[in-house]
């Protein structure tokens, strides 16, 4: 089935309020230039909490085709948890997505297994969709586990979901060893690893949930490879985008090839 592809851009801890809007503002006129067509690619940004709301003003003030999310989410729904957010609060603004499991929130904070599982349960009764961040360190893959071990981390998230909540999922396979480092899996890598972990999802819930299941690809990806892994990757279904993110220009010109590449491979 067509899957229609995204392209989201994690902004991670970049970008004040008034920066934000300027960014969208500019990132809007600039795909609206090019007749860019919505339909065909999801564009979706991911602000610091403190940026979410201008962003929702000036999405739904202009009518822009953009959507957004959040970059983390608490487990909790309310209460004395200073400095958490709930995913009802995200839904309130808006939000479509949540990013879990990124390997910064893993590795920094650090959040586990069991924490992930609750985030992705809250993400989804509130109505938005989690975008579950999977991924190896250089140490899987110099030992050759690469593909076990982000498959691995899909089945401890998946093990208890019921098809319509898998369904409603995005997985996004960032190896960890490429994250800000400049470095990108080859396409033939990231292909087998999104098709890992497609087979994956249907053995688990058959292939007709697996087919509805976007895979993105993150890990410095940029204008100048964008192309080649959506042509090469058939279960590659867009990007996690983090540094090219910040830059409106490159930005808006990753959406249109990933656009035009996946309707080229159709």
């Amino acid at each position: 089935m067509a899957r229609t592809p995204v392209v989201a851009g994690n902004w991670k801890m970049n970008f004040d309020h008034l920066e934000a809007t300027y960014f969208v503002q500019k990132l809007a006129w600039t795909l609206r230039d090019a007749n860019f067509d919505f339909k065909r690619c999801e564009v979706t940004l991911m602000p610091p909490f403190t940026s979410i709301r201008s962003v929702q003003v000036l999405i739904d003030a202009d009518r822009l085709k953009l959507t957004y999310g959040a970059q983390a989410v608490s487990v909790t729904n309310q209460g004395a948890f200073t400095g958490d957010v709930s995913a009802d609060m995200l839904a309130r603004l808006g939000c479509s997505y949540v990013l879990v499991g990124h390997s910064e929130r893993r590795k920094y904070h650090p959040e586990d297994d069991a924490n992930i599982v609750d985030q992705v349960r809250a993400v989804l009764a509130a109505g938005m969709r989690p975008i579950l961040c999977v991924g190896e360190s250089f140490e899987e893959r110099r030992q050759g586990i690469e593909l076990e071990f982000a498959v691995g981390q899909v089945q401890d998230v998946i093990r208890d979901l019921s098809d319509k909540e898998a369904e409603r999922m995005l997985i996004a396979y960032e190896p960890v060893w490429a994250i800000g480092t400049g470095m990108v899996a080859t396409p033939e890598s990231a292909q087998q690893a999104a098709a890992a972990i497609r087979s994956h999802l249907g053995e688990v819930y058959g292939n007709t949930v697996a087919d509805k299941v976007r895979i993105l690809y993150g890990g410095s990806v940029n204008a100048s490879n964008a192309t080649q892994l959506m042509q090469e990757g058939r279960d590659i279904d867009g990007f996690l985008v983090g540094g090219a993110s910040l830059d409106a220009d490159e930005f808006a010109t990753i959406a249109r090839l990933t656009a035009k590449a996946a309707r080229n491979r159709r």
